[in-house]
């Protein structure tokens, strides 16, 4: 099991940094961290738990893609965007606490995560992009708010009960 430690003075997660460290278990970014770069934690196979700062406000393109351990994420306030396949492949992952000034959420940001069962938009959510859960096999119910302006062409698989609300 490895565990990352970052200094309290880094503002930057460059790109690919970490990609493919398959025995990364755990990382706490610290809130120092505004940016993530794309490719970040890309097939980080053990990665199983994620501390997301308040001070980060996108997640970038494939930041998390094929992190297969990964079981739940919480998506802290602060980010209003979540990119393209920022969570695509993360096969376990069941449970997602999105922010509450998240904004839209990019093409295929979750597709193929196969354990994902139920997932509640948030009400500041506008746009989701094409095949944002796309391969989502699990998924059976996705709670959207009235207010939705944007859905992209298969955004939920099609057996998905699709909830709207206020």
């Amino acid at each position: 099991m490895a565990q990352l430690e970052f200094p309290s003075s880094l503002t930057e997660i460059g790109e690919s940094c970490f990609s493919e460290c398959s025995s990364l278990s755990q990382i706490a970014i610290p809130s120092s961290v505004s940016s993530i770069g794309i490719w970040a934690f890309n097939e980080c196979t053990s990665l199983s738990q994620i501390s997301i700062p308040s001070s980060v406000a996108s997640i970038s393109e494939s930041a998390f893609t094929k992190c297969s351990s990964l079981a739940e994420i919480e998506i802290p306030d602060s980010v209003i965007n979540i990119d393209k396949f920022a969570f695509s492949e993360c096969s376990s992952l069941k449970r997602i606490s999105f922010s509450s000034s998240l904004k839209s959420i990019g093409e295929s940001a979750f597709s193929q995560c196969t354990a994902l069962e139920t997932v509640e938009i948030p009400l500041s959510v506008k746009s989701i992009s094409a095949s944002g859960f796309a391969g989502c096999s699990s998924l059976n119910e996705v709670s959207i708010p009235s207010s939705l302006t944007n859905i992209g062409s298969g955004a939920f698989p099609r057996k998905t009960q699709i909830v709207k609300r206020d």
